[in-house]
């Protein structure tokens, strides 16, 4: 899917919400014990945290680099798919005569064999995306509570309908019962492509030349076929992406231990220059200063929160980016690109246009 929406900050704010009160909680922790207990012991040296926090953004940097990687590169081949679909029903549309026919057919009965093909074509693309849009246990939007938040609401085809609905209309009964027992189902639906167009080159409705060139684009369309299923089926390697998450909670934990020792030390500069001030000028504001610098540790608390969720909300960019087609919000819109595949093929063949559907309609701003 693909949001139209421009992420605000109160939309950002809204996404990582409950670890926001995660965050509060680990840092208010340590400063009550720093301050209430007097445990002034309580605090880590900040060198080696700031040493952890520089690996940590690199760490987190490579792995957005290949997360967005990986889902450019479902964008270009799905892409790929935009391109061959038509250049498949420019071939079906005109490839497809009587000229070298014994038996010749009326145009009626011959665009009747060419819109066979194209809503064939359609119910491949319906079967990539049940295949695409079918979890796997290494997607977490559709268990974090946050992700399944964030897309209550919002409407998506492949959750919402089976693949036999899907199928309904595009293809025969018989058809539909072939590709439904297959373990591959888009897989099968080019097989019955391929099995149809050797009919046609052998009854003479398809010169023998053309024939090759359309499978060749079966071959293409296996070609992206497999690759969006390689993107699919080979996660983001799970080493990296465990040891991550592992490396920024520790992180988090350990950064308010580190930070309120030298905000506490800030706090006792500010205290020892008001000092200098006495006696104190009429009308001054020295007692608030005063009292601030008594109670600086506590600042602690929102510059840790603000670095936790930096850092924390860069890890979980890079984690829904990684696998493109698990369905939410910034994956890539696969319904809305087939349908806009649809329109345009069936436009060319000359399908009558109250027969075509309409583009999709996006969800609360979100293209699926």
């Amino acid at each position: 899917m693909y949001t139209k929406r421009n992420y605000s900050v109160k939309d950002m704010l809204s996404w990582t919400r409950r670890y926001i009160y995660i965050f509060i909680i680990l840092s208010l922790i340590p400063v009550v014990l720093y301050t209430g207990l007097r445990w002034y012991w309580l605090h880590l040296p900040w060198l080696p945290i700031g040493l952890v926090g520089t690996a940590l953004a690199f760490i987190i940097s490579f792995k957005n680099n290949a997360s967005y990687g990986r889902l450019w590169e479902a964008r270009k081949i799905w892409g790929g798919i935009v391109n061959t679909s038509r250049s498949f029903a420019i071939m079906t549309n005109d490839f497809i005569t009587n000229e070298r026919a014994e038996h010749k057919l009326s145009e009626e009965e011959l665009f009747k064999i060419r819109k066979q093909l194209i809503m064939r074509h359609v119910g491949w693309m319906a079967s990539l995306r049940h295949a695409l849009r079918a979890p796997k246990p290494w997607e977490l939007s559709s268990v974090n509570k946050s992700d399944k938040e964030y897309m209550q609401g919002i409407y998506i085809r492949e959750r919402e309908m089976t693949l036999s609905e899907e199928l309904e209309g595009y293809v025969s009964e018989e058809e539909k019962d072939y590709i439904l027992k297959q373990r591959n189902k888009q897989g099968a639906c080019l097989k019955l492509q391929s099995n149809q167009l050797r009919e046609l080159k052998e009854q003479g409705y398809i010169w023998e030349f053309a024939f090759l060139d359309m499978e060749k684009i079966l071959v293409e369309f296996f070609t992206l076929q497999g690759k969006v299923e390689r993107i699919k089926n080979f996660p983001y390697p799970r080493q990296f992406a465990t040891l991550n998450r592992f490396f920024i909670w520790i992180f988090v934990i350990l950064l308010p231990y580190g930070m309120m020792h030298e905000f506490n030390k800030i706090g006792r500069q500010i205290v020892e220059l008001t000092q200098t001030w006495k006696p104190y000028p009429e009308g001054g504001y020295h007692h608030l200063i005063e009292l601030i610098g008594e109670h600086f540790v506590w600042f602690t608390i929102p510059f840790s929160v603000v670095i936790s969720w930096i850092f924390h909300t860069m890890e979980r960019i890079g984690e829904v980016s990684e696998n493109p087609f698990e369905g939410i919000a910034n994956d890539v819109p696969i319904t809305t690109m087939s349908r806009g595949i649809e329109i345009d093929i069936r436009q060319i063949i000359g399908d009558d246009e109250n027969e075509i559907p309409e583009p999709v309609k996006d969800s609360d701003g979100v293209q699926m």
